[in-house]
């Protein structure tokens, strides 16, 4: 160790780091994923990540810099993602402990992309810059690796996208944080951003007086608490959004088909004469509401084998003047063996009905949930016992993605059923913007960590594009966001409750909601040629001076 590590303690931990890099990894990855909720805990999660990316700058070779990237990105997507464990609680075709070794498998998959990044950033510095990359261009390069690779992430085999590292700068309900800047970099270039400003931590607490390091982590602090300027303006649109404390336990017991509609309806019926949307939450109507199928497929309905009964007497619940979006299961009907018609496929559904019980208006669900509504690879996976989480043995098919739903006087609704709304750039129609979005979700076996992500992810789609986002849940938490990413309301997990109120109004479409992906990448390449420029504009500062 040299004088100058030895008079700073983070020498000192580096020391420490070089000794056990990929235990250090995954203690910096554990450490840095409590910055999401619902701990929320940013104040250790940056410094965490500061010193990760101190110890990735001090990888002595490429394949130092993978591993040290990949046990990070492992640990660190472990932790947050623990809320998939739960789901196995709620089936009965494999051991629930099979949930806590299938989330450390699948980060198996998930830190491919961090440590491509990390590798990525190691690379470039060293085969374009040099030995002597400094801290802060080695930062820019890596902010604009991880941001393609989160990217990629979010599409590759379907994608999945769930946490993005950027939902680290959203702050908690009503502070927005440096998430305000969503409009103009996108969830993504958000990510990079975190990458960059943990990168200015390291740099700035390595080499400046004390003094100057307190000045500078205030000004981080400052800008992780900043609060959202909410947008106040209102609608003449009426909601009345339901959460009726229908726990996963009971989903799919069908002694308990009519209790769950009576406490839906005890929700809903109040105010049923006023003009307004009403809001059910997905997995709310065990009933099948189309016509057309066989008959035994409408034995489990609660209105008497009846789709047409079972419609009209959800239109009496809402009132004449109303509209309901609510989610459902829809089928496919084929034929089946020896000929006869059956299920062939299924959709995850929102529909609209209106007070006369008249379905008017369908979406399906696009982004389909891996192991939850299809399983990949069956041919190889049911032979050794592992199949779908959720109840039934029909796979279900993808819709044609982002739709905006004609409500007339009600304004017009984008539709994202459950965890399509964690896809950035993908939950609104461009071409036909919606006013709102409605996001229904079954958060039921999310666990304890699930449903307060999944809002939060809700909130970043609702800065980004400048939408009002309305989630309705079966268990919470269920809540309205405003364009600019304020909770207005909410119920909280666990609760039954409804929230009525008029719906926030839209915001002119962002630069993201105008270019999308495009504004990603470009964000991406200027982090990128900023880290390959930076040596060069010191090392010319340096001659001329």
């Amino acid at each position: 160790m040299n004088p100058s590590q030895a008079r700073n303690p983070l020498g000192k931990i580096v020391e420490l780091a070089k000794a056990w890099p990929k235990l250090t990894s995954i203690i910096l990855g554990l450490i840095t994923a409590c910055g999401y909720p619902p701990l929320h805990a940013w104040w250790i999660a940056l410094p965490a990540l500061a010193l990760a990316i101190l110890h990735w700058h001090a990888a002595p070779n490429w394949k130092a810099a993978l591993w040290r990237g990949y046990f990070f990105g492992w640990a660190h997507l472990t932790l947050a993602n623990n809320w998939i464990a739960t789901a196995f609680t709620y089936q009965a075709k494999m051991p629930e402990f099979l949930g806590w070794i299938a989330v450390p498998l699948l980060c198996i998959y998930l830190a491919v992309y961090p440590a491509i990044a990390v590798v990525a950033a190691h690379l470039l510095s060293q085969k374009l810059i040099g030995e002597r990359t400094g801290v802060l261009a080695y930062g820019l390069l890596l902010a604009g690796a991880w941001t393609i690779t989160e990217w990629v992430r979010g599409w590759a085999f379907t994608g999945y996208p769930w946490p993005p590292l950027g939902l680290i700068a959203l702050g908690n309900w009503n502070t927005g944080g440096i998430a305000a800047l969503l409009p103009w970099l996108g969830t993504y270039a958000l990510s990079g951003l975190v990458v960059l400003i943990a990168c200015l931590l390291a740099a700035g607490s390595a080499r400046r007086p004390w003094l100057a390091r307190a000045g500078y982590g205030a000004l981080i602090v400052a800008g992780m608490v900043l609060p959202v300027m909410s947008q106040q303006d209102e609608t003449d649109v009426r909601y009345a959004l339901v959460q009726p404390l229908i726990p996963q336990n009971e989903m799919n017991d069908g002694s308990k088909f009519e209790e769950q509609f009576q406490r839906i309806t005890d929700l809903t019926l109040p105010g049923n004469e006023e003009e307004r949307l009403v809001l059910w939450p997905e997995s709310a109507i065990p009933d099948y509401l189309e016509d057309g199928y066989p008959q035994r497929y409408y034995a489990q309905l609660t209105a008497g084998a009846d789709p047409e009964l079972a419609r009209r007497r959800i239109g009496s619940v809402i009132g004449p003047k109303s509209t309901l979006l609510t989610g459902v299961v829809n089928l496919d009907i084929g034929k089946g063996a020896g000929g006869f018609p059956t299920a062939v496929t299924a959709r995850n559904s929102v529909l609209g009905l209106n007070g006369e019980g008249e379905i008017t208006h369908h979406y399906a669900k696009a982004h389909l949930v891996p192991y939850g509504e299809y399983l990949p690879l069956s041919w190889a996976l049911e032979p050794i016992g592992l199949d779908r989480l959720t109840a039934g043995t029909i796979d279900y098919d993808p819709g044609p993605g982002p739709q905006t739903l004609d409500l007339g006087a009600l304004g017009k609704a984008g539709i994202q059923i459950c965890y399509e709304i964690v896809f950035p750039g993908e939950v609104a129609d461009r071409n036909n913007r919606p006013d709102y979005i409605f996001n229904p979700s079954n958060d039921g076996w999310f666990g304890a960590w699930g449903p307060p992500q999944h809002l939060a992810q809700a909130r970043l789609r609702a800065i980004e594009e400048g939408l009002p986002v309305l989630r309705s849940t079966t268990t919470g938490i269920s809540a309205v966001i405003d364009a600019s990413g304020v909770v207005r309301q909410s119920v909280p997990t666990g609760e039954a409750g409804r929230l009525d109120g008029f719906i926030p109004k839209v915001k002119a479409p962002t630069l993201f909601a105008r270019l999308g992906h495009v504004l990603t990448l470009g964000w991406a390449v200027i982090f990128l040629l900023a880290g390959l420029g930076m040596p060069r504009l010191l090392a010319l500062r340096e001659t001329r001076s």
